[in-house]
């Protein structure tokens, strides 16, 4: 029986675990170094409240989505994702595109997928090494042992596929109001490694010039999103890329597609796609096998 690791527990590692429930697939787990699941889906709960860091609503432009309008429909219809009713200053928006936003915080619709994959999820996995170990993956983490799998999929983003070493190195009623401040691109880049505090300062000095009469937040979170949005898909490669054929080593993500739910999307079906026949080969394999 095979054993399929993915690597992120973001969009496209969910929803790419998911898309192999119903193949051949063994044994499916799906590691994230952090505490849980999202990636740039992510949810932070406070004492008094919750705030999506990351996406804050999801957009379906049809006559790009395609065959993955399903997907849309599918959260709606389970209530993961509903439509976004309320002004957003600023938004352009193309004829026929909908909005939605997410009851349950913006990660729901990663755990939804985690869920739907019947997948053992482990978090705090932290992968520094991937090596070849008689014919199957061996994948080395900071804390535990090592473990041998034989298909892995990378989701994270590229510069953290490219950092790794081995053999690839080549309660309702008292939930308050929240308020995300997103800075642009170029502000993140350019305060990238500065001191968080001094950063956090900058952004609530503006905050407090835009919008004076705000109340004094409970609670601050200063979040530094080092890989946030691609500027400059890998080319020539259709959401995905695969690194070695046998043993199965395989990368996706937003950085083969587009930083969006779509992108992401896209990316998670052009990955199993090109995982099913790897598994469809343990499987033939394992009937051929005698009986004692």
């Amino acid at each position: 029986m095979a054993r399929v690791l993915v690597v992120g527990a973001g969009l496209t590692g969910a929803a790419g675990a998911a898309l192999l429930r119903g193949a051949p697939r063994g044994q499916l787990a799906v590691w994230d170094k952090a505490r849980g699941a999202g990636g740039r889906m992510s949810t932070t709960r406070a004492d008094h409240g919750s705030a999506d860091l990351g996406a804050q609503f999801v957009t379906c432009e049809p006559e790009l989505a395609g065959p993955r309008l399903s997907f849309y429909e599918e959260l709606v219809t389970h209530g993961i994702l509903r439509p976004l009713t309320a002004p957003v200053e600023g938004l352009v928006e193309r004829e026929g595109s909908r909005n939605f936003v997410a009851p349950q915080g913006i990660s729901s619709v990663v755990k939804y997928y985690l869920e739907q994959s019947g997948a053992d999820v482990s978090y705090e996995q932290h992968v520094t090494h991937i090596s070849l170990r008689d014919g199957r993956w061996e994948v080395s983490r900071k804390a535990g042992p090592p473990e041998q799998f034989d298909v892995v999929i990378l989701t994270m983003p590229v510069p953290q596929i490219l950092q790794l070493q081995g053999d690839i190195v080549n309660k309702a009623a008292e939930i308050g109001p929240s308020v995300v401040v997103h800075t642009t691109v170029s502000f993140g880049s350019e305060h990238l490694d500065s001191d968080p505090a001094e950063v956090q300062q900058i952004i609530l000095s503006h905050l407090q010039r835009v919008v004076p009469s705000l109340p004094k937040p409970s609670s601050i979170k200063c979040h530094r999103w080092r890989y946030s949005q691609v500027t400059r898909a890998v080319p020539n490669c259709p959401g995905q890329m695969i690194l070695h054929t046998q043993p199965l080593l395989i990368c996706g993500g937003d950085g083969f597609t587009r930083s969006n739910f779509d992108g992401c999307i896209e990316s998670a079906m052009s990955l199993a796609e090109a995982v099913k026949p790897h598994l469809q080969q343990f499987q033939t394999q394992a009937a051929k096998l005698p009986l004692d």
